[in-house]
């Protein structure tokens, strides 16, 4: 056989010759003859459709996902056994983070694409993880269960456990999509940088530097005991009332940009469609204000009628509020 197949099916030659295999290879299938008379049965039959033997060829880009999402799910259902002894929930977000950089780094090591970007995958997700997992650690071990998840626990009561088990394994499914924003690149076998890629990683520094000071400036504010019952507002927080979460999606458009102009690159599009809808419909903001407005009342609903939810913004003035107010 001549040349690399791409495509997928199953690959005949003349008749009289050996059929071939086309087996992945990042983006290109690789032939490698078969059995003759079973490729010749689906070349008479008019199927394009890969054969017995073809199927029976798995490739790495086909059974990393698979053995992330089995290890994903074992990792959290011992994270959901630890809860159930320390009566907190939010090692959920811990285990969440973590297991992204850990599916990142296996897909950077095992992927055949072209190696400097897969070290680019392996570094932008790696530092992103040990930071957003280091913080959220520290957070879940010295303060109390997060305000969402004790409640929670109130509301269902002897059903809280059998709750909590199927959001985790959620949380294992919903990590292991994401991570596929790290599969692509990594088995992406074109050989050069482009300007998307200096893109991408210009808007990941960005959003790593958003977040992380979005989260020590939140911290500083919380271990002043003056602060205590009030809201903050200093630093990025006057512009946004979620600003983590808004640099937190500008890290996944970073992947996106990544993947422009590779096989599949606009998959990972999904990426930061979906975690917009969790983090402004599901999971994000809307527990979270809840939670606010239970601890700090009015204080909060006056930072909601000044204060963007999401994206940063000039706060309005109290006198422009006034004058919209029924």
């Amino acid at each position: 056989m001549s040349g690399p197949v791409r495509g997928w099916g199953s690959v005949c030659r003349a008749k009289g010759s050996v059929p071939a295999l086309s087996v992945v290879r990042g983006n290109r299938l690789t032939a490698i003859p078969r059995n003759p008379e079973r490729c010749g049965r689906a070349r008479n039959s008019g199927i394009r459709q890969r054969s017995a033997c073809e199927r029976s060829v798995v490739t790495p880009a086909l059974w990393l996902p698979i053995c992330g999402l089995a290890g994903t799910s074992v990792a959290l259902a011992v994270g959901w056994l630890r809860q159930r002894g320390t009566r907190n929930a939010g090692i959920v977000d811990v285990l969440w983070a973590a297991s992204l950089g850990v599916l990142a780094l296996a897909y950077a090591a095992f992927g055949d694409g072209w190696a400097p970007r897969r070290a680019l995958v392996a570094v932008l997700a790696g530092a992103w993880s040990a930071r957003l997992t280091l913080h959220l650690a520290r957070r879940v071990g010295s303060e109390r269960e997060d305000g969402r998840y004790a409640e929670l626990r109130r509301k269902l009561g002897g059903r809280f456990d059998r709750w909590m088990f199927v959001f985790f394994q959620a949380q294992a499914v919903l990590a292991s999509a994401l991570a596929l924003v790290f599969l692509v690149p990594s088995f992406a076998e074109h050989a050069s940088w482009r300007i998307w890629d200096a893109l991408a990683v210009v808007l990941w520094v960005v959003a790593l530097t958003g977040e992380s000071l979005a989260d020590r400036q939140l911290r500083a504010w919380r271990v002043d005991p003056a602060n205590r019952g009030r809201t903050c507002r200093t630093g990025l927080w006057r512009f946004s009332r979620h600003p983590n979460f808004f640099f937190e999606w500008l890290n996944w458009i970073a992947y996106a940009l990544l993947g422009i102009g590779l096989s599949f690159g606009w998959a990972l599009w999904l990426a930061p469609a979906l975690m917009l809808f969790l983090i402004v419909r599901v999971t994000g903001i809307p527990p979270t204000e809840e939670q606010a407005l239970r601890s700090r009342g009015d204080d909060y609903r006056a930072y909601q009628r000044t204060t963007s939810a999401f994206f940063p913004w000039p706060p309005r003035r109290v006198s422009q509020v006034a004058m919209e107010a029924p």
